[in-house]
């Protein structure tokens, strides 16, 4: 039995599982409070972004675009920017976080979009400007290599070296959440409190879920400060939840100021949510209180209603953002179920060198497949023409069609989630998370018995 790490075998793509870079720049940028992103190069490379929030969220969130056009891509597309910004602070006089954020196109021409902040620092900023606190921050997401997941990784560490500023120690964690929802924050924040520990979260992202109030306003927008995020260099240390999303952000603080930084592993599951709260023991001296080993109890009691009966020896194929996926993989091994394909939608070369990854392979005893660079259709021919027999697909909305097709029960986790309502209330995080995605999981598996008359005998009580 083995676990083998591959390559697709294709050098194209065909219905990626990612998106691309500057998209992760967009999501970090809109965790920020008063900041408005300008995306360098084409409309597209906002509406495409911002429809897919919308569709995920079910809310609006503000980005900007430099709108470039032919001319542009031939002879330059700075006066794009420097226009951009004008407009955009004339337009939003609360707005004082402006990341200019590239894309394939003004990454290929070789805009100077560094350049172009200096110039409108001591240009524009100083001229018309003057009395406001704007803070431009150039961001490099080339399109053409990475994804959605290396540009939030790299427009966290952006955001935090540029503001990250010593001062006296404030006694506060940094909690570095990765790409999740507004329920993992919820959940998160809920583990801190019970555990009495003061953290700054990177990002504060509950207010994604906005309400509709009298005034009208209904513009989603994230809550971390300037100020919190100065205030990251002073923290008694970092904890980066996902690896691979905001693990650049930590090791630079214990570089630059010595803040101790633990990377992962993501708390999906009960071993990992330990892990998370011994980790968190550790770095402040807090003791884990009863409250949360009741929590787990609960959560254990909820896991074995299901495991043995239900899930045991049932068959995954689970993608998505790589720290999900292998959390999620280490779950379901904890379930008792067995993830045979898990498909990492980049080429990221540090997935060879991923301690996890590593520890899968020493202990699954069947043969399990993980593919970098994989797209949609690794899955799809394995289905069809391998013989791969799967009971359950993990994964985000956009996989939906290879579950109907090939009429295999689906759970959508992930982003983005736009065929099934408020899952992003819901933490995969968390005993909560372990609990929720337990009992979907079992819904979902129910709900196909029940379909297809398929062993429906086990549900039965009478």
């Amino acid at each position: 039995m083995s676990l083998e790490l591959d390559k697709k075998e294709r050098n194209g793509i065909i219905n990626p599982i990612f998106t691309c870079q500057p998209a992760g720049a967009q999501y970090a940028s809109i965790g920020i409070k008063d900041c408005i992103g300008i995306v360098h190069g084409g409309q597209g490379c906002v509406m495409f972004v911002r429809l897919l929030f919308a569709q995920h969220f079910k809310d609006n969130f503000l980005m900007a675009s430099s709108s470039l056009h032919e001319d542009s891509a031939v002879l330059g597309g700075m006066h794009r920017v420097e226009q951009a910004v004008d407009i955009l602070l004339m337009r939003y006089p609360d707005v004082k976080v402006v990341p200019i954020i590239s894309t394939c196109s003004t990454e290929i021409i070789g805009d100077d979009i560094d350049g172009v902040a200096r110039k409108l620092n001591e240009g524009l900023l100083k001229e018309k400007y003057a009395d406001r606190e704007v803070h431009l921050i150039p961001i490099h997401t080339p399109s053409f290599k990475g994804s959605m997941i290396h540009g939030y990784d790299v427009a966290v560490k952006e955001f935090v070296s540029k503001f990250a500023e010593l001062d006296k120690s404030n006694g506060k964690i940094n909690l570095i959440t990765g790409w999740v929802n507004p329920g993992d924050v919820t959940a998160l924040k809920h583990l801190l409190k019970e555990m009495e520990v003061d953290a700054t979260v990177l990002f504060e992202i509950e207010s994604f879920d906005s309400p509709l109030m009298p005034d009208g306003e209904a513009v989603s927008y994230g809550n971390t400060t300037i100020e919190d995020l100065k205030s990251t260099a002073n923290a008694v240390g970092s904890i980066s939840l996902n690896r691979y999303e905001g693990g650049q952000a930590a090791e630079y603080l214990e570089k630059k100021f010595n803040v101790p930084a633990v990377i992962g592993p993501s708390p999906i599951g009960i071993r990992n949510t330990d892990t998370f709260l011994e980790n968190l023991r550790k770095m402040t001296g807090k003791p884990i209180p009863e409250s949360l080993v009741r929590e787990r109890g609960i959560a254990i009691d909820a896991l074995t209603d299901l495991v043995h009966m239900f899930f045991a020896d049932k068959k995954v194929a689970i993608y998505g953002n790589p720290d999900l996926v292998i959390g999620l993989a280490e779950f379901c091994l904890d379930l008792e179920m067995k993830p045979l394909i898990l498909l990492l939608g980049d080429d990221n070369i540090e997935y060879l060198k991923d301690p996890r990854i590593k520890d899968l392979k020493e202990k699954v005893e069947y043969d399990m497949e993980i593919v970098q660079n994989a797209d949609f259709w690794v899955l799809e021919n394995k289905i069809k023409n391998e013989d791969i027999h799967l009971d359950l697909i993990i994964g985000h909305s956009k996989g939906r069609f290879i579950s109907i097709d090939n009429d295999i029960p689906m759970l959508r986790v992930g982003f983005p989630v736009y065929d099934r309502a408020g899952y992003y209330r819901h933490p995969v995080m968390g005993y909560a998370g372990a609990i929720w995605l337990a009992e979907e999981i079992a819904n979902v598996l129910f709900t196909d018995m029940e379909y297809k008359k398929n062993k429906e005998w086990i549900l039965n009580v009478w």
